[in-house]
């Protein structure tokens, strides 16, 4: 399956420096959500894109109703629709300790995980320096959670009612995650 992230569509707008670029950069480093209009015209744009893959998973994407609704508009001009949506359940101080613990490589982009003790280092894979994003700063996760909840959280109703909505435990390590991810996605759930 295709990947599609928005927040990987985020930095690489803001990695060309345009207008969209700044803009986008704008938003991120307050923790903000960029405005619907941008973050809909660049997953439909996306989208349109020619693919060969069997399927797509959108990740960040809807994050609102109204995000959801263009979707389901898009999709059904392609007749095409919405089949799963994953719902990763995790608490409000894990979602805090993981984010604000997560680091990337500067060279290749590797994530790592570093809980503040000792030294960040470098990345195994190429020797290039760690860094943590702006927006994986503890205040700054705060905040995108406090937009979670408010703005996000109501499509967990929203798919539920259309009987599209998968629930998982988001609870514990990656490989038992990763297993309940894949279960549900394949339908084996």
């Amino acid at each position: 399956m295709a990947h599609i992230s928005t927040g990987d569509l985020f930095r690489q707008a803001v990695e060309r420096g345009d207008l969209l670029g700044r803009k986008v950069k704008a938003y991120m480093g307050k923790g903000a959500l960029v405005p619907d209009e941008i973050t809909i015209q660049m997953v439909i744009d996306r989208l349109a894109q020619p693919s060969k893959q069997k399927g797509i998973i959108l990740d960040g994407f809807p994050r609102n109703v109204a995000q959801a609704e263009s979707l389901d508009r898009a999709l059904k001009t392609w007749g095409k629709a919405v089949s799963k949506v994953v719902y990763i359940r995790v608490s409000r101080s894990e979602l805090v300790r993981r984010l604000s613990s997560r680091w990337l490589c500067r060279q290749c982009q590797v994530p790592y995980t570093w809980d503040g003790v000792g030294d960040a280092g470098t990345c195994r894979e190429c020797g290039g320096e760690l860094y943590q994003r702006a927006d994986d700063f503890p205040e700054t996760v705060k905040k995108r959670l406090e937009v979670y909840f408010r703005d996000t959280a109501p499509l967990i109703d929203y798919y539920r009612q259309r009987n599209k909505l998968v629930e998982i435990d988001g609870e514990g390590d990656v490989k038992k995650v990763t297993g309940r991810i894949v279960s549900a996605v394949s339908g084996r759930t």
